[in-house]
């Protein structure tokens, strides 16, 4: 008489292994390929973009660099996912911390932490991707190895679907011969953003264009008042670190006036954590968004 609910055990059980078996995946990254036979569920992320790349899949980080200040998080991407402690800088990620948590993935920043991958494999499995520097595209690439690290490979394609769509939709409202600008603003100087970086990638997707060359082989341009007069963009959008920055010292020169955005007044302030820190797919919409919202105006 006990036959059947055992047999009905051993059918659960098998059903039990044969989900974690499918579960399985392999993910070339930057340090060869990575295996996990089941699917991680304590996550620590080094980087902002492949939390936002979490977020997308719907999944939650138990640790997160985040330079001590979980506002670096932006919303959009804290809005998707539950609470978690830091583990640090993304310069300098304490092991400790991230030990302390008990992991079963890292995903680390080929820029920042190939130094220490070793270190973070006696940890957990390890994930070494692009991030600093990346551009749009290459995000996209990253977001989908990380999306089949953690089981959700379905969920991200048909949000990506959702995404190229409506980036496509902006883009056929944003068409126009000016050009456009990101930069990073301190008291101690500005930096231009290249077509190569995140933001200047994610302008050029929308099809509009930049006064720098995408031949340019530097990510980030620290610029002076006379560079800034020569590249001398249709729209500046800025991301100020500081309150006060070289900007407001600019604005006083009699040179000011022989800007196009002086005349314009088309310098627009951006949030620098969604323009610059971010680099991802939410972070990509947000962007997008505001650069047509701006052109409506």
């Amino acid at each position: 008489m006990l036959i059947k609910p055992i047999f009905k055990l051993f059918v659960i059980i098998q059903l039990i292994l044969g989900i974690s078996s499918v579960q399985a995946a392999t993910i070339e990254h930057d340090a060869g390929t990575l295996t996990l036979t089941t699917t991680p569920t304590r996550i620590v992320v080094l980087a902002f973009s492949f939390v936002d790349a979490l977020a997308v899949a719907g999944v939650s980080p138990v640790g997160i660099a985040d330079d001590g200040d979980k506002n670096r998080v932006i919303k959009s991407v804290r809005d998707h996912i539950g609470d978690w402690q830091s583990v640090g800088s993304r310069y300098q990620p304490s092991i400790e911390a991230i030990a302390a948590l008990k992991p079963d993935l890292i995903i680390a920043d080929t820029g920042r932490h190939q130094s220490i991958y070793s270190d973070l494999t006696r940890i957990a499995p390890t994930l070494l991707l692009k991030n600093r520097g990346i551009t749009y595209q290459e995000n996209l690439v990253v977001m989908q190895k990380i999306a089949t690290a953690v089981g959700k490979s379905e969920e991200v394609a048909n949000r990506l679907a959702e995404h190229k769509k409506m980036m496509q939709g902006l883009k056929q409202q944003m068409e126009t011969v000016s050009t456009f600008q990101f930069a990073v603003l301190t008291d101690k100087g500005m930096w231009l953003h290249t077509p190569t970086s995140y933001a200047g990638s994610v302008i050029a997707e929308l099809g509009l264009k930049s006064p720098l060359s995408a031949d340019n082989d530097n990510t980030y341009l620290q610029t002076s008042f006379e560079q800034l007069l020569k590249t001398n963009p249709d729209w500046l959008l800025v991301g100020k670190y500081t309150k006060n920055t070289v900007l407001d010292k600019w604005q006083k020169s009699p040179l000011w006036k022989m800007l196009s955005v002086a005349k314009s007044k088309q310098i627009i302030e951006v949030s620098p954590e969604v323009w610059s820190l971010a680099s991802g797919m939410l972070a990509a919409e947000q962007i997008a968004t505001a650069l047509a919202s701006q052109m409506q105006r």
